[in-house]
């Protein structure tokens, strides 16, 4: 009966020794990787201010267009949540009519 926990505390161990080793390759070729990405990111960073600036004007042009389109997606989806419950509003409505048409004003007093 201790063979399975003794096997699950074996599979642990395994997965904690792959999980290590992982760890230290990834240490390691990050460590032999790092100067071609910073010799990467000197030579793409022209190209980076490129992607920001045409970014930053279509968001100027585009930016309006999908603002409108926001509003008229939000007026939409008030008015499909608001539509069923137009019965309900019109019966409590009635009720309310009723009610009042049924008490007495109240009585005017003059001082």
């Amino acid at each position: 009966m201790i063979e399975v926990p003794a096997l699950v505390v074996l599979a642990m161990l395994g997965v904690a020794v792959l999980a290590a080793v992982v760890v230290v390759l990834k240490l390691l070729l990050w460590t032999v990787l790092l100067p071609l990405r910073l010799l990467f990111h000197v030579l793409l960073l022209p190209l980076l201010l490129l992607k920001a600036l045409i970014g930053g004007l279509l968001l100027l042009v585009v930016g309006p267009v999908v603002l409108i389109a926001a509003l008229a997606g939000t007026l939409a989806l008030a008015a499909a949540l608001i539509t069923p419950l137009l019965p309900l509003l019109f019966v409590a409505f009635v009720i309310w009519f009723l009610v009042r048409a049924g008490s007495k004003p109240a009585a005017l007093t003059r001082p």
